[in-house]
């Protein structure tokens, strides 16, 4: 997934950007509001989050986020010192989707960044509606949970079905054990981490794609879209 930064501070933005390159995501640096609202031109530019700092050089963050929700619907998470309710809402009410107050932890940030991104693919996609992610010969129907790999119906189980649904609207990207966890079971790492070892090994089985989803050591796991 393509990410803007937006982040005046370029050591701290150095930072960021190389965590969130490991973690599979396509980071582009902007250092001011304007290049960050040039960066989005054409509608949104195909970055899927924009992670904003209020306190940048050329412009108030607040205005910023308002100029780009009347640009694209690119999912934004404001980032900022400010923690008092008043700025989270005023944030909120000018098109935010999230709010992130400094110091925060990268593992939390992470999770809201998958957080936002798949409601905005969710959206895209239309759950109320056709809601398919093709991927190859992989079929999912988000609405009706069902599953097919060159066109035969595969039967899953419900947290197999979430856990696969999870991965595949972001391929390519990296998800922790600890969000998959807290996302496909509603629950703390301790104790599950093998629950998730035997679901992983049984939708590969299943799905007669060993390859397809990839162990990433010392992470997480994420889905290899296969060739169309």
């Amino acid at each position: 997934m393509r990410l803007l930064l937006v982040e005046d501070d370029n050591h701290v933005a150095a930072a960021l950007s190389a965590v969130l390159a490991r973690h599979g995501f396509d980071v582009t640096h902007a250092r001011s509001g304007e290049e960050a609202l040039q960066a989005l031109v054409p509608e949104g530019n195909g970055f899927g989050v924009v992670l904003l700092d209020l306190g940048l050089p050329d412009q108030d963050g607040y205005e910023v986020c308002g100029k780009i929700r009347k640009r694209t619907s690119t999912p934004v998470i404001m980032v900022t010192a400010r923690s008092d309710v008043r700025s989270r809402i005023h944030g909120l009410n000018l098109g935010a989707d999230d709010y992130v107050v400094k110091p925060y932890d990268t593992g939390e940030l992470l999770a809201r960044i998958h957080a936002v991104s798949r409601r905005a693919v969710q959206e895209d996609t239309g759950t109320g509606g056709e809601g398919v992610l093709r991927m190859g010969a992989v079929h999912i129907e988000l609405n009706t949970r069902q599953v097919s790999v060159d066109g035969s119906v595969i039967q899953l189980t419900r947290k197999e079905f979430d856990l696969l649904a999870l991965l595949a609207q972001r391929p390519g990207v990296v998800f922790r054990r600890e969000q998959i966890i807290s996302e496909v079971w509603r629950t703390s790492w301790e104790g599950t981490g093998r629950t998730l070892e035997v679901h992983v090994a049984s939708l590969r089985a299943k799905l007669r794609m060993p390859a397809l989803i990839e162990t990433v050591r010392g992470v997480g796991y994420r889905l290899v879209a296969p060739a169309s």
